[in-house]
């Protein structure tokens, strides 16, 4: 890509309200979703239980139906973007879930509550994949600071529901702090179905003409393509099956996998793991579990700007590899002195998911291709992670030790140093099919 994408941030960038408000907004209100929804339920689950039983099954398919689900719709997406259109989609997507969220709030029992949980992981398996591309349409001349928008209310959305869902239930009822998520989540619908109200009979006049890829990774036509969403092609068929020929594509899968790993196993087992090996309480586990979570908003602020101005693609991986180490090797090695700061070095492994975040728009030339890949990185990755909560937990109740899971842990950071080698090359998905086989 050379310094085109870094140019095309500071040369021409217009002003992120002009012609594409509705779309700022939009963004915002979905990432927070996406995070919330998956946050804001295992804090109360022993609420939950008052009321109906909820068995380990359940719960254990309930921590391994967001990665599931996400890899899924990240496959389905794609496919689904081509057929109606990224903002048709998004709807959709956002649409299932606000009405998970709200249904999960009048579960009956542990049946429909894992319904309704895998409705909201349907929406935002696919929000996962649409968000990336719809600030590449909408934000080509701002891509750094959308992406740092972006991530950081997902770092948001992920620290806050563990502390205001308990004091909430406590208050309100559990279904009441459930619901509230799925309150934001319909709010999160305005701004979206209004641009598909407002701008249909404009839309043609309103676009700019749709970029080249030579034009999108070049910074002369900056000025021209920031006063409106560029005109995209949905994902064929065909880009998506060229990215399981391409290194780049899985080296930014894998970084995807270990960076969704992380952050699903700390959901999952974190506090547990805090309270048997740091011998702290359960609420003080609760505050690790949300510390944890903290660590990624300084992440979620600096990665984008450091990667797309920077190009600082491979020291930022390999600092957030570094971290994480440091913080399992205390819970190793010295799990009852400062452990805090052990959870808080491990959570700066977070940085790896606003950078791969990242690398989804900058390693791909248009829209369309962005969409293609945002749908292979996050269907391998989550596929991935989906393994490991449950694993880690059968590792545990084989050893009685948590001492096989954190190597596991170790082992999973140390793996995924060649992948994020490869994806620190300034190239995009084009441009390694075209080294390797010829025209795109």
């Amino acid at each position: 890509m050379g310094g085109g994408v870094a140019d095309l941030v500071t040369a021409g960038a217009q002003p992120l309200w002009r012609g594409r408000a509705l779309a700022l907004i939009g963004i915002v209100l979905v990432a927070f979703s996406l995070r919330s929804a998956v946050a804001s339920l295992s804090p109360v689950l022993d609420h939950v239980a008052e009321d109906f039983a909820v068995s380990s099954v359940v719960v254990g398919l309930i921590g391994a139906a967001p990665p599931v689900c996400f890899a899924v719709f990240g496959l389905l997406t794609p496919l689904f973007e081509r057929r109606f259109g990224l903002e048709r989609v998004a709807v959709v997507a956002i649409g299932l879930i606000a009405a998970g969220l709200l249904l999960r709030g009048l579960a009956v029992d542990s049946t429909s509550l894992l319904a309704a949980t895998a409705v909201v992981f349907a929406g935002v398996g696919s929000g996962n994949v649409l968000l990336p591309p719809l600030v590449k349409k909408y934000f080509p001349d701002r891509l750094g600071l959308m992406m740092t928008v972006y991530s950081t209310t997902m770092a948001v959305s992920t620290f806050v529901p563990p502390l205001v869902a308990v004091p909430v239930a406590d208050s309100a009822g559990w279904r009441v702090s459930l619901g509230l998520w799925g309150v934001f989540a319909a709010i999160a619908l305005v701004p979206w179905v209004a641009m598909l109200v407002t701008s249909r009979a404009d839309a043609v006049a309103a676009a700019p003409r749709s970029a080249s890829p030579a034009e999108i990774s070049a910074d002369a036509d900056a000025a021209s393509m920031a006063t409106g969403p560029i005109a995209t092609t949905p994902a064929s068929p065909r880009v998506f099956g060229r990215l399981w020929r391409l290194p780049m594509a899985w080296s930014i899968a894998l970084v995807f996998a270990a960076s969704s790993t992380i952050a699903y196993v700390s959901f999952a087992w974190l506090p547990t793991i805090m309270i048997d090996v740091g011998g702290v309480s359960p609420a003080n586990a609760g505050l690790l579990l949300s510390l944890f979570g903290l660590m990624g908003l300084p992440c979620s602020l600096l990665v984008p700007i450091l990667i797309v101005r920077f190009q600082a693609t491979r020291p930022v991986f390999f600092i957030a590899i570094a971290f994480g180490l440091i913080g399992l090797g205390g819970m190793l090695f010295l799990p009852t002195v400062g452990l805090p700061l052990w959870v808080a070095f491990f959570g700066l492994a977070a940085a790896l998911f606003p950078l791969a975040l990242v690398l989804l728009s900058i390693r791909s030339r248009t829209p369309e291709s962005a969409v293609a890949l945002s749908g292979f990185v996050q269907s391998i990755g989550y596929a991935v992670a989906a393994v490991f909560p449950l694993l880690i937990g059968l590792l545990h109740d084989a050893t009685g030790s948590w001492l096989i899971p954190l190597w596991l842990l170790v082992g999973v950071l140390v793996a995924v140093i060649p992948a994020g080698w490869i994806a620190g090359r300034r190239r995009t998905i084009e441009e390694d099919w075209e080294r390797r086989h010829g025209r795109w």
